[in-house]
């Protein structure tokens, strides 16, 4: 008994790793070909400076553009000179064409401004944040009958709007009109 207990260690155990091949050749396309290949974009924004020096080269510029966001509404303004055009909410959403219209006619007057700032009300919803950058930022053009995409104004900086003067003085009403 002893010498088929020796005869057993000594000779050289063989892995068979042929079924492990077989499973990695098969795996390896079949997870590579259901991955999903996801693209993130990434927009580089600018907060809104308030500092002194900042204010008198902003001064120097021809146009500071910024788009107010309301729940009813949207306002496109100058930060120098006031609202260029204030664009009421069609039924139950902005009016983005509008605003796209007003902001092409400001890019043909001023073509070297590229920065606008979005000034949110509290509580906007992110898909409007979201839709109104792109907006902001590309359009599209039609020339010689094919569509392309042209940069408005792609440098854009966020920050907080201020209260909306038009729903205070309708709540203000109402609350006195019932005292």
């Amino acid at each position: 008994m002893s010498r088929r207990s020796r005869r057993r260690h000594t000779g050289d155990a063989e892995i068979n790793i042929t079924a492990f091949m077989n499973l990695m050749v098969v795996l390896v396309p079949f997870l590579l070909i259901t991955a999903v290949f996801s693209q993130i974009s990434i927009l580089e924004l600018n907060l809104p400076a308030t500092t002194p020096a900042v204010q008198q080269q902003e001064d120097k510029k021809p146009i500071v553009l910024e788009v107010l966001i309301y729940k009813n509404r949207l306002e496109v303004v100058d930060r120098q000179t006031g609202p260029l055009k204030i664009i009421p909410d069609i039924g139950n959403s902005h009016d983005y064409d509008t605003m796209v219209k007003t902001l092409k006619a400001v890019k043909n007057r001023f073509p070297d401004i590229t920065e606008i700032t979005l000034l949110l009300e509290a509580n906007t919803p992110y898909d409007v944040l979201v839709t109104t950058m792109d907006k902001v930022r590309l359009t599209k053009q039609v020339i010689n009958g094919t569509a392309e995409s042209a940069e408005l104004f792609p440098d854009i900086a966020i920050g907080d709007a201020p209260p909306d003067k038009q729903n205070t003085s309708s709540i203000n009403s109402v609350e006195g009109g019932a005292a």
